[in-house]
């Protein structure tokens, strides 16, 4: 019986191994799609933290956070 580690091992190794097989469009078009639902999900969070708030001003919230993050991991 193979033990919980080396069953979490063959599963990140697949893992590994499929990532490779990925053609490199389906891999860029993989990270726009996840950016754009990162970036509804922070655009949600921001209505969700400003009621009151019009789409003009969360777009300008959510510009704003993203420049942060940017700036953050430059800094690092």
């Amino acid at each position: 019986m193979e033990s919980i580690k080396e069953l979490a091992d063959d599963l990140y190794r697949e893992r590994v191994l499929r990532a490779r097989r990925t053609p490199i469009e389906q891999k860029i078009s993989a990270g726009a799609e996840i950016f754009e639902e990162v970036c509804e999900r922070m655009a949600a969070g921001l209505r969700h933290e400003n009621p009151g708030a019009d789409e003009a001003t969360i777009q300008d919230l959510l510009q704003r956070r993203l420049d942060f993050l940017r700036r953050l991991r430059s800094s690092t």
